[in-house]
């Protein structure tokens, strides 16, 4: 419990508690989308178990150290580029995200529509399934925490417990964000737009090119807002408009 008193370990914390709250954004966007293809009944379930798995992958990496350590080592050339294991995996997730991506926007967007029977109803997706993808993402989005958890603090009891507390409080977070991304059509457009970019960028990535996270994060931010604006301009528009009378004139009687 040395820790406990160490100023300089409580700010290690703190700070990775905080990326890895802002590394689970990604996390929260594609398991929303997965479980909004669920029965109604199913989805608080899904959820939960996702952000666990999320949270289990994380900690079963960082025990495993010596391993992800291991996967920086390269296995083979292509294209004058040295690839390892981890570049493998983030190609993989990549291409994953990216399939996945477009294949719900273009379900969303050209499939069946609600009154029709098929694929395209949100309860035609089986819980295993949605599971076994959040499982496969997890392990991408996971290996991208836990390699800056390792380059901010070596200490395993402080990256346990910042994955921990992140993990909750996207608990928290993770169900009024999907019900938002449910209820609102053009966000779940976007939410999925998000998943296309971060697939490119894992991609990328993953052949050696680096995207500092703070541009891509300040694009969705930024899109995200100028929705919120639309949201609220389609919203005020519904009202009905009241006429503005001039002083001393009586305001005219609703009939």
């Amino acid at each position: 419990m040395e820790w406990l008193t160490d100023p300089n370990l409580w700010i290690a914390f703190l700070t990775l508690t905080a990326l890895e709250i802002v590394l689970g954004i990604d996390n929260i966007v594609f398991i929303s989308v997965l479980v909004g293809r669920l029965a109604e009944s199913e989805r608080d379930r899904a959820r939960r178990f996702g952000l666990l798995l999320a949270m289990g992958s994380r900690i079963a990496l960082l025990f495993s150290l010596v391993w992800i350590m291991g996967l920086t080592a390269p296995l083979f050339s292509a294209l004058g580029q040295e690839i390892s294991g981890r570049d493998l995996i983030l190609i993989g997730g990549g291409l994953f995200l990216l399939w996945k991506s477009v294949h719900e926007i273009h379900a969303s967007l050209e499939g069946p529509g609600e009154g029709d029977t098929g694929a395209g109803q949100a309860g035609a997706a089986t819980f295993g399934s949605v599971i076994a993808q959040i499982a496969v993402i997890d392990i991408v989005f996971s290996l991208d925490s836990v390699i800056t958890a390792v380059g901010m603090t070596g200490n395993l009891s402080v990256m346990i417990a910042a994955v921990l507390v992140s993990v909750g409080v996207m608990m928290v977070a993770a169900k009024p964000i999907g019900e938002f991304v449910d209820a609102h059509p053009t966000v779940k457009i976007l939410a999925l737009s998000f998943l296309v970019l971060v697939g490119v960028t894992l991609i990328a990535e993953g052949f050696g090119t680096k995207f500092p996270k703070g541009y891509i994060y300040f694009a969705m931010a930024f899109s995200v807002a100028v929705e919120f604006l639309n949201i609220r301009m389609r919203r005020d528009a519904a009202r009905p408009v009241r006429l503005r009378h001039r002083l001393g004139d009586e305001p005219p009687r609703e009939s």
